[in-house]
């Protein structure tokens, strides 16, 4: 396999509404990111994952794109974006761009030429189809709610939108939409962007008059012929959100040899801690050894057939520590063992913003404390379904997108020093204990855990390309070996509230980091709650 940068960094993810804001209106801006870059090289970050910075109306906090070569006023102008491109360059971290084109806003000017009629040029930029019966073609659903299917009046047909109805789903069956799309990209590429993460390119090649939205008969081949047209000929890092991938699916899009993407997002492990069958919001308890065999699963059978991206958060997810963790009196020691974890897998690692000082959820009470669509949709859902309020809320607090989006703290003062107006989205209440300007003081901090984390990485060629072998071990302990070249390590985590056993034969040669206590064996020890340390072995 040839090596790329994108396999030796850490890519942290920002959220721009709720990262910094630079003006003072409540929301976190393109000027914003800028005066914290100093904070992100001290991290040792090489790459920013941005979520959309578009023009947008934002009815799905910028994933509805109104004009995809226009930066969303809110956050900015075209300058500011290419003042961030440089200043981040300057640095050594490259931006990676949120690449949005399963869908559109129904505010783009495609749409808004396609629903003038029938004969529009841009008609079939869309998916449109016949009523069936008087009603929708068929039962494909949203998944921010209800039918898939929107009716339009004036055309007397029904629009696809996989999304909100505001997020007309693009015809990716047409050239002229495929085309459109690599100009945009290549826009992009030419000012000198590190890359895409690709949302749910996996729905591209839907046929949806057959059901069919995952993983369709020619999304290959798009994808392929994506490659060709734009990003192949340049070392970028490109990474798809695929919910539904196994590992022979994965490889489709990240063997060298097909010449698509460098890596997807997989979400086998984030699907754990729900029933069965059931929604996402339908609860059960995350089981550690069911974790276990889905990320060795993934460690392994990849080979060197694809490349892993190795993730705990999102804006899309809850925060993890609160999840997974214990949140509350082991926050400290158990969001380090989750990042000690992780980084010392193989792959990719990403950050999402504010992991590295520990944030937490932040339960609501009230549906009105809620800002995110599909926390709003789903709770009037439910509730005419006729589950509880109480239920609801649980659900909502466990697993709503809001947990993530929370603004960061950077100081104690008012509003955590996020912006000096009135936040989009409220702050959790724990802001005065947990922020930057706290973990940077604190030598003991989570974020020094993720700045060793990066820093061995990028001295240790064993954390990107070691092999990973599991070491069996009682359930709630997550241990493994790294191997590379002659040097072989050894990563222990309790992954619990209480003590557990652990006992291996090997001779410890050198210490390489913990989350508390180093240890001088490794033959029939304790454990403590969430402990975790990684040694050197002969």
């Amino acid at each position: 396999m040839n090596k790329h940068w994108w396999q030796e960094v850490v890519v942290y993810q920002v959220y721009p509404r709720s990262f910094n804001d630079s003006n003072g209106d409540g929301i976190g801006d393109l000027r914003g990111i800028i005066e914290k870059l100093d904070y992100l090289e001290k991290l040792g970050i090489g790459a920013i994952w941005l979520s959309p910075v578009y023009q947008s109306p934002n009815d799905d906090n910028g994933y509805d794109i109104s004009d995809y070569e226009a930066i969303m006023d809110e956050f900015g102008t075209m300058a500011d974006m290419d003042e961030l491109l440089a200043e981040a360059n300057k640095r050594q971290i490259k931006i990676v761009m949120d690449l949005v084109v399963n869908h559109t806003s129904d505010e783009h000017a495609w749409f808004v030429e396609a629903k003038k009629g029938k004969d529009n040029p841009y008609r079939d930029y869309y998916v449109w189809a016949d009523p069936v019966d008087g009603q929708a073609p068929n039962e494909l659903r949203s998944a921010f709610s209800g039918s898939a299917w929107e009716f339009d009046d004036a055309s007397g047909q029904y629009y696809l939108h996989l999304f909100s109805k505001k997020q007309p789903d693009l015809n990716w069956e047409k050239s002229d939409v495929r085309q459109a799309v690599y100009d945009m990209m290549n826009f992009w590429i030419d000012k000198g962007i590190g890359g895409f993460r690709m949302d749910v390119i996996d729905l591209v090649g839907k046929v949806p008059l057959e059901g069919i939205t995952g993983n369709g008969p020619h999304l290959h081949d798009y994808l392929q012929e994506m490659n060709q047209a734009t990003f192949g000929q340049h070392d970028l890092l490109t990474v798809g959100e695929t919910w539904g991938a196994t590992p022979e699916i994965a490889k489709l899009y990240s063997d060298p040899k097909r010449h698509e993407l460098s890596m997807v997002f997989q979400f086998e492990h984030i699907g754990l801690d729900q029933q069965p069958g059931k929604e996402k919001w339908d609860l059960k308890p995350i089981d550690i050894a069911e974790l276990k065999a889905v990320l060795v699963k993934w460690q392994t059978e990849l080979g060197d057939e694809g490349w892993n991206s190795l993730f705990w958060n999102n804006h899309d997810l809850p925060r993890m520590l609160s999840r997974w963790g214990n949140d509350q009196e082991y926050r400290v020691a158990s969001a380090k063992m989750l990042a000690i974890l992780l980084h010392m897998m193989k792959g990719t690692p990403y950050i999402y913003q504010g992991e590295e000082i520990g944030m937490v959820n932040t339960p609501i009470t009230d549906i009105s404390q809620a800002e995110d669509i599909e926390t709003i949709n789903l709770y009037h859902e439910r509730l005419a379904e006729g589950y509880t309020e109480a239920d609801i809320l649980t659900s909502i607090n466990a697993k709503g997108r809001d947990n993530a989006r929370r603004p960061i703290a950077w100081d104690a003062s008012e509003n955590g020093g996020f912006t000096t107006g009135t936040p989009w989205l409220a702050l959790n209440a724990n802001y005065h204990e947990i922020n930057v300007e706290a973990a940077l003081a604190n030598p003991q901090s989570i974020f020094y855990t993720y700045q060793q984390l990066v820093q061995l990485r990028k001295d240790n060629p064993i954390m990107i390309w070691g092999d990973f072998e599991l070491v069996s071990t009682v359930d709630e302990v997550f241990s493994y070996y790294r191997t590379y070249e002659g040097e072989r390590w050894l990563v222990v985590t309790n992954f619990s509230n209480e003590a557990q056993p652990f006992t291996a034969e090997d001779e410890i040669s050198a210490h390489v980091i913990d989350n508390g206590e180093s240890v001088t064996t490794l033959k029939d020890i304790t454990l403590q709650p969430w402990q975790a340390f990684v040694v050197k072995v002969n």
